[in-house]
This record gives structure tokens, sequence and C-alpha cells, in this order.
């Protein structure tokens, strides 16, 4: 049974950092593209980053570019979000997700695992 769990989500002041985790069970870790979704309250749910199997390859969209960080450790089949500068539109719940096709992942298509997420907000 494949389970991802996050954790690291907390109430921040603007311009504050935090970082998320989550480990991976139950999968071949380093089979897996890894990325981390939000979604804000009243929106559709949206693409944050992602990173390959092995780290190479690592993906953003352009509102948290130079800001977030994605990284993974297959050792420990954790993957984690470096959030710094954090303003109060990136408040939303951060969903972990896993799928083998990197390109799927980043559409977030027919995703092959998600996380049940965590909040995060950030106040002005």
């Amino acid at each position: 049974q494949v389970q991802l769990v996050e954790s690291g989500g907390a109430l921040v002041q603007a311009g504050g950092s935090l970082r998320l985790s989550c480990a991976a069970s139950g999968l071949s870790f380093s089979s897996y593209a890894m990325g981390w979704f939000r979604q804000a309250p009243g929106k559709e749910r949206e693409f944050v980053a992602s990173t390959s199997g092995f780290g190479s390859s690592t993906y953003y969209t352009d509102s948290v570019k130079d800001r977030f960080t994605i990284s993974r450790d297959n050792a420990k089949n954790t993957v984690y979000l470096q959030m710094n500068s954090l303003k109060p539109e990136d408040t939303a719940v951060y969903y972990c997700a896993a799928d083998k096709s990197h390109v799927y992942l980043r559409r977030g298509v027919n995703v092959d695992y998600w996380g049940q997420g965590t909040q995060v907000t950030v106040s002005s």
C-alpha cells in the first residue's frame, strides 16, 4: 500500500520560511517523479514544483521560482519543498504527488498517488 505523508505546514508571517516534507512508503521511490501541488480556497489545485527520480531535473511554476526549492533524499524516501520569502498568496493546502511519468506529474493528469495535504498559511 502506497502512502505519501506530508508534514511541515504551519502559520508563518510574510517573508518567512517553511520546509515541507513528504515521506513515501510502499513504492520504489527512485522510480517515481515527485512533486508538490497546492490548492487555495476557491481555486483549482495547481502545480508548484517537481523533481525527477534521481533529482536531475526540476521544474517550478513561475510564481515560486527563486523562492522555492524542491529536493529529494532517495535514501530516506522523502521529498522536500523549501519555501522562502513566503507571501500571503502562497496560502494553500500543499499536496505531495508521485508518478512514474514526470511529464504526467507536471500536468497533474492521472497522477499515480497523492498525499493528504498539509496547510500552509502566510499572514500579512
